[in-house]
């Protein structure tokens, strides 16, 4: 871990205060941003951020997250703990300050933090305002402090409740309110997930998570000394691709206090993986520090294959460099600029020039040092470019066969009437039969149906090339017109809403997940902006006489078959779409007002980016591994 420690006193003083708490309770997705579980889990990511804050001080080596059995959170640090006398400006104790009043801590430039993630100074106050209750346990100067609140309010008064020993840190223990989140039992993968992350960002940070709730306690202990390196081996063990290189290339440097270091390896897939943190806190957007990165590294390899006459020709593009490439990049910065609350781009201009610099120059510095490795990425780099080169290539190809201009639409396709697209939507529909019910069932106002033929390619198995010649993704990119790859325009999309509409079995399973890697892989954005959608037919048909009802779950069609009264009552399980009739789909599939539609986003792109390659790619231990662990989840296999 890199250790930053002031010089200055941590004291009472240095907790500033910028503003009193306001209906937090009220409005609270102004400050968590949903009250749905990432909402819940958001939470426990804002008191353990505190603690990582001591760890970047230097002051914190262990944190402990445990999940108790009334559904309440423990976190635990070894840091200095809350400052213990009473604030000045408020003439109330410190610790009540921090956790009552909005905008209130020692990171808005009082000396008592240097780095700190939490620069909003609204965490505690917000967790506090948003749970049911809050103990604090608060360790510093040899006593023990301790204060309860209840729906933000204080509820049993801060005190000293005897001495500690050289015991110091904070316990803070909360349990979410039931009336403001939709969802209050946590998960337990989603947050260990997160806290590995913390311990691989924080190189020697030991966290402890325990889980408390079932028959077995279950403890995982995340320490990891090797920080960002352990991060790129964890991510590519196995499941993006094996790593063509032995070595994890680091690279680090520092510049008038900001701190930038990045990890990067390259593995045998066609995807790059690169994931990049400021201040401990994941950059979905990417930002300065991203481009800076890419910048470097493609002026890196391409002067390098110059110098030693193997590259020729044209210059390697980004894309060519950056393909099988998993990196970790992570700044650490004083006065860090995000480009939106949610902290997801980075908008500081100078940390492209330090990323930059410092990656080029390390870069430069590590082929020069390490030939062997500077030629395998050499020749990955340029199979790239020539495989891009073969999809340039079948994309002119097949423009000129008009295959792929947006003016040809695929004969399959039945076209809707409307021709704004933020009012239309194409159903994706798996074979002839259920289409041709879905095309006389539909709403031809505003539903344009394009049934699939063909087997849908792997793309996680296939380069770009291989898409542009592959009969059934061609109607597709065809019937969307906003192209793909380098061509993609979102602006030329033509409809809304694109909705996978498969049997609820497991073959149409299948067809869901390769047709997501296609948008994944190849047109992300309808993801992130939320055009992409799976239908939900029913797996039963519940009757008993004239009255129908019809069940997604077992469960629901027990229900059905109670309420209907159980004798007489028959229930069909439908063995695909092609059995139903037109009315009976836009009854149950496709009217908007009835129907159930999910959303497909990306709450979280390295754990996307790595269940495609688990389940899509050439490596068959960890698919095996994940069907293994998680065959108890599956429902209505259909064998």
């Amino acid at each position: 871990m890199e250790n930053i420690k002031e010089n200055h006193e941590y004291s009472d003083s240095q907790i500033q205060v910028l503003e009193g708490l306001e209906a937090v309770r009220k409005r609270p997705g102004m400050y968590i941003g949903t009250t749905s579980i990432k909402g819940l889990h958001h939470l426990v990511y804002e008191i353990v951020d505190n603690s990582i804050d001591e760890a970047l001080a230097g002051e914190c080596d262990c944190i402990k997250v445990t999940l108790m059995e009334d559904g309440s959170v423990m976190v635990e640090d070894d840091g200095r703990g809350i400052p213990s006398g009473m604030n000045e400006k408020l003439g109330i104790p410190t610790l009540e300050v921090v956790y009552t009043v909005l905008h209130a801590g020692g990171k808005f430039g009082g000396g008592g933090y240097k780095i700190a993630g939490g620069l909003h100074g609204v965490g505690a106050s917000v967790v506090n305002a948003l749970s049911e209750w809050v103990e604090v346990e608060n360790h510093r100067d040899g006593k023990k402090y301790t204060e309860r609140f209840e729906k933000g309010a204080v509820a049993r008064p801060f005190a000293c409740v005897g001495d500690c020993g050289d015991k110091h840190g904070l316990t803070v223990r909360f349990k979410p309110d039931p009336t403001i989140f939709e969802e209050t039992v946590f998960e337990y993968e989603t947050l260990t997930k997160r806290m590995r992350e913390q311990s691989f960002l924080n190189a020697g940070v030991k966290i402890v998570m325990k889980d408390l709730r079932g028959e077995e306690p279950v403890e995982e202990v995340l320490h990891y000394e090797g920080g960002i390196v352990s991060f790129v081996e964890f991510l590519n063990s196995e499941k993006r691709g094996a790593p063509i290189h032995e070595d994890v290339i680091y690279m680090k440097g520092e510049k008038n206090g900001s701190i930038a270091e990045v990890a990067m390896q390259y593995n045998d897939s066609y995807n790059e993986t690169i994931v990049s943190f400021a201040n401990n806190m994941a950059t979905i957007e990417g930002g300065t520090h991203e481009t800076g990165f890419k910048s470097a590294l493609t002026k890196a390899i391409n002067e390098y294959g110059k110098k030693y006459g193997i590259i020729k020709g044209d210059p390697l593009s980004g894309e060519d460099v950056r393909e099988g490439l998993v990196a970790i990049i992570s700044v650490k910065l004083t006065d860090a600029q995000f480009e939106s609350q949610t902290k997801a781009k980075l908008g500081n201009s100078e940390i492209r020039t330090l990323v930059d610099g410092i990656v080029y120059s390390k870069l430069c510095e590590y082929f020069d040092e390490n030939p062997a490795t500077a030629k395998i990425v050499l020749e990955k780099a340029m199979a790239a470019s020539r495989a891009r080169e073969a999809a340039r290539k079948a994309r002119e190809l097949t423009r000129r066969k008009n295959v792929l201009e947006v003016s040809t639409l695929p004969g399959k396709l039945s076209d809707c009437q409307e021709r704004e697209a933020r009012l239309t939507e194409v159903y994706l529909v798996e074979g002839d039969s259920a289409g041709g019910s879905a095309k006389d069932g539909r709403d031809s106002r505003y539903q344009a149906i394009l049934p699939l033929r063909g087997k849908v390619l792997n793309v996680e198995k296939a380069r770009l090339d291989k898409v542009y010649a592959n009969t059934s993704l061609i109607p597709i990119i065809q019937a969307l017109g906003c192209g793909i790859g380098e061509d993609f325009d979102i602006q030329k999309l033509r409809y809304g809403k694109i909705i996978i509409m498969a049997d609820a079995d497991v073959d149409g399973a299948h067809i869901r997940i390769l047709l997501l890697t296609f948008f994944f892989r190849h047109m992300r954005p309808l993801i992130e902006e939320g055009h992409v959608y799976l239908a939900q037919p029913p797996l039963y048909k519940v009757h008993k006489g004239k009255s129908v009802r019809y069940a997604f779950s077992d469960e629901e069609r027990d229900r059905c078959i109670e309420e209907l009264g159980t004798s007489g009552v028959e229930a069909e399980r439908y063995k695909g779409l092609g059995e139903m009739d037109p009315e009976q789909l836009w009854e149950t599939t496709m009217d908007p007002e009835k129907r159930t539609l999910l959303q497909v986003s990306i709450g979280d792109a390295i754990a996307c980016d790595e269940m495609f390659s688990v389940l899509m790619g050439d490596m068959v231990e960890p698919r095996r591994d994940f069907i293994s662990k998680n065959a108890k989840y599956v429902k209505n296999l259909d064998i």
